[in-house]
């Protein structure tokens, strides 16, 4: 049996600015990882193609494993770089396999696609009719009907922050394992709301989505081979941005459809839960400077990487530094230029820079403000770690040249390439013990609870500046379906 196992992975963000190159799928070089470099980097790691290689070895499966590529959210995927990938998977499916096994995202909008995984699966179809092809998917998948049609078994993660990765990889093989066995005949029932819940009330800490996610785990054990309830991913403006749901049984439409209306009502029913409230960042401040030991968490989530940010806005950082707030980290501030004048001046050095700021964000009407910030050069580094978990365990992440700047009072990350702080060893690979700090400026929305909620004595969540925006008022939604919620009061009582 041979079986093409691949990777093709981001969250594009319609809104940002950040470019998306296939470099930008790169990690520890300048392009993403091919057959044997890609089984070495993902074998035995917390990921979906972990465990298709576990599985697919276990099922003494031949692995052809074609490209290994996964990006940082940011703005659409140049076509060339999709291209590329597509033509990578297809050409090895084409030269000959019993199933495919893809890891992808589901939110992937490239400069020509609004749906870029649906494209690749209905290629795919078209080259092979009959091929079992199973698929993992993230939480915050925008679904659309070409996915649906084209692949044979559907999963998504049922945890967000995404630690279930490996689980949902097991989710989504398993079911096409005994298919090709023909032990099941598996179908699928999808469909959506018209709702954008708010990234900053999907947490599956919080209701209603804890709630529904342990639904669908309850449904897999009632008989479905897999259950997702998918949020969405509302940074995208297209048509099909937003909540939705597949349910995939062994041959029993009925029960399919039946547990998809359930997860689709329950999610409705309770949409005003999925809208975020906003605090004033003056407001974030003087809770902060009330806050006792630490580390206290300060949430920079209008700009974090994980939703396409430009990782660059300094309106929470200045806060903090005209707060005068002490012994703080700051994680990060993406500023390439920044860290070469740092890494000229060398470690020890005393430096004033102008930080942060590089990027206008055109989406929502603002320049980029760099702030002048003087401090010690105190830690350059290449900016390589591997997560330590329980987020994407033993993965390697990638900051590339990475410089720390201490002013005094805070000491602030600068990275060349986009990552998300959803680890320890962010700080920790630069020597910076996060146990010791009063405060963590970090930028993310929910992905730092996998890393960071566990040591945090309290959190403060900063509105600040950035296209993750949770003021939807300041986006332009030209694509996405209309009416929806909360875009548009629809079905509200009065």
């Amino acid at each position: 049996m041979r079986v093409v196992i691949a990777m093709m992975k981001h969250e594009t963000n319609t809104f940002s600015p950040v470019p998306t190159p296939l470099a930008r799928f790169a990690k520890g070089g300048d392009k993403p990882y091919y057959g044997r470099d890609a089984i070495a980097a993902y074998k035995g790691t917390g990921t979906a193609l972990g465990a298709y290689i576990e599985l697919a070895e276990s099922q003494g499966a031949e692995i052809v494993l074609p490209i290994a590529a996964s990006a940082s959210p940011s703005g659409p995927v140049e076509d060339a770089a999709y291209r590329h990938m597509s033509d990578t998977i297809c050409a090895a499916i084409e030269a000959g396999c019993d199933a495919v096994l893809l890891d992808l995202h589901g939110a992937m909008v490239t400069e020509s696609l609004e749906d870029g995984e649906g494209a690749l699966l209905a290629r795919i179809r078209r080259a092979r009719p009959n091929l079992p092809i199973a698929v993992a998917l993230d939480m915050h998948t925008n679904m659309y009907g070409a996915i649906i049609d084209n692949a044979s078994v559907v999963a998504g993660y049922q945890t967000y922050p995404h630690i279930d990765n490996y689980e949902t990889g097991m989710r989504a093989a398993k079911p096409l394992f005994r298919m090709l066995k023909g032990e099941v005949r598996p179908v699928m029932a999808w469909g959506n709301r018209p709702m954008l819940p708010h990234v900053m009330r999907q947490g599956t800490d919080d209701f209603p989505n804890k709630e529904l996610q342990d639904r669908t785990r309850a449904m897999e054990a009632e008989g479905a081979l897999a259950a997702s309830l998918f949020v969405g991913f509302p940074h995208a403006d297209i048509k099909n941005a937003g909540l939705n749901a597949v349910v995939v049984t062994d041959n029993d439409m009925k029960l399919a459809e039946r547990f998809r209306d359930e997860l689709l009502d329950s999610a409705w029913s309770n949409r005003e839960a999925f809208v975020y409230r906003i605090e004033p960042l003056a407001q974030s401040m003087a809770r902060a400077r009330q806050a006792g030991e630490g580390p206290t968490v300060l949430l920079d989530h209008y700009d974090n990487c994980a939703s396409g940010g430009t990782m660059d806005t300094m309106t929470v950082l200045g806060a903090i530094l005209d707060a005068g707030l002490e012994n703080v980290a700051v994680f990060a501030i993406f500023d390439p230029a920044a860290v070469q004048a740092m890494i000229r001046a060398g470690v020890g050095a005393q430096v004033t820079v102008s930080l942060g700021g590089k990027l206008d964000m055109p989406s929502i009407g603002k320049r980029g403000e760099p702030r002048t910030v003087t401090g010690t050069v105190k830690t350059i580094a290449m900016g390589q770690y591997r997560n330590r978990g329980p987020a994407s365990t033993g993965v390697l992440m990638d900051m590339g040249p990475t410089v720390v700047l201490d002013t005094g009072k805070v000491e602030i990350v600068v990275i060349s390439r986009h990552v998300e702080p959803n680890d320890l060893n962010c700080f920790l690979s630069l020597g910076i013990d996060p146990l010791a700090k009063r405060y963590l400026m970090l930028k993310s929305r929910i992905h730092y609870r996998a890393g960071f909620k566990p040591i945090a004595t309290s959190i403060i969540e900063c509105a600040g500046t950035g296209v993750c925006t949770s003021d939807y008022g300041q986006l332009t939604f030209k694509n996405v379906r209309r009416p929806i919620f909360p875009l548009d009061r629809i079905n509200e009582p009065g």
